[in-house]
């Protein structure tokens, strides 16, 4: 597996890609949006593990560049502890966040998660749920024949909500079956994005017809 860093801090990048290459992962370091650019086209990884605060393009800037041509799994590393900016990588596209300073160890268990299960959605069946397609191979969803734009994150949720149709799931279960034990996102999360997918996916200004409340318990699917 091949891990692309995207820091300025050649510290950072220096102990990430000795403990990455002791784990058995192939590294490529970049400090620039541009120069990432470059490398992710030449070496294609299989994650990215981004800084927000790099010179010129921020991190959040070079993720929405990465998801116009790719779902590779990206990590945001970042000094910033506020929600709203971890929500923001979130919305970009990132599929977890790290918080420096951080423990290797961290990093490890993440990245190993996050490519977990992007292996394993590869293996995975195409549902119909309704008017939706969704196809874990072209990690792609279909509304009515038409491709609705999604980010990884969003597709892993609706993917797990219609594989377990009329099943109601707690934001702490849908945390730990979607980000992983390893990821340390809060239970806002979860409400954050089933509200957007809600407004993808939703066929009406109305109550929800797809995607329900259960009162003090969580959510649940209806196909």
């Amino acid at each position: 597996m091949k891990v692309l860093i995207v820091d300025d801090e050649p510290p950072i990048v220096e102990s990430l890609e000795r403990r990455l290459r002791k784990e058995g992962y192939s590294t490529f370091s970049a400090g620039t949006a541009e120069h990432a650019m470059r490398l992710f086209k030449q070496v294609r990884p299989d994650l990215v593990l981004l800084d927000v605060s790099l010179p010129g393009r921020t991190g959040f800037e070079l993720c929405q560049t990465l998801r116009q041509e790719s779902t590779i799994p990206i990590i945001f590393v970042t000094a910033r502890t506020d929600m709203k900016d971890a929500l923001t990588g979130l919305d970009q596209g990132g599929d977890d966040y790290i918080t420096k300073p951080f423990q290797l160890n961290e990093v490890v268990a993440r990245v190993r998660a996050v490519l977990r299960r992007t292996v394993g959605e590869s293996s995975r069946s195409t549902i119909t749920a309704g008017n939706l397609v969704i196809d874990p191979k072209r990690h792609a969803v279909t509304k009515d024949g038409e491709l609705v734009d999604i980010s990884p994150k969003e597709f892993q949720l609706i993917y797990f909500f219609a594989s377990n149709p009329g099943q109601v799931f707690s934001r702490e279960v849908l945390l730990d079956r979607v980000w992983g034990q390893e990821s340390y996102v809060s239970p806002r999360t979860v409400d954050v994005h089933v509200r957007w997918l809600r407004e993808k996916f939703e066929d009406t200004d109305g109550p929800p017809a797809r995607l329900i409340t259960v009162r003090g318990v969580g959510y649940k699917f209806v196909g």
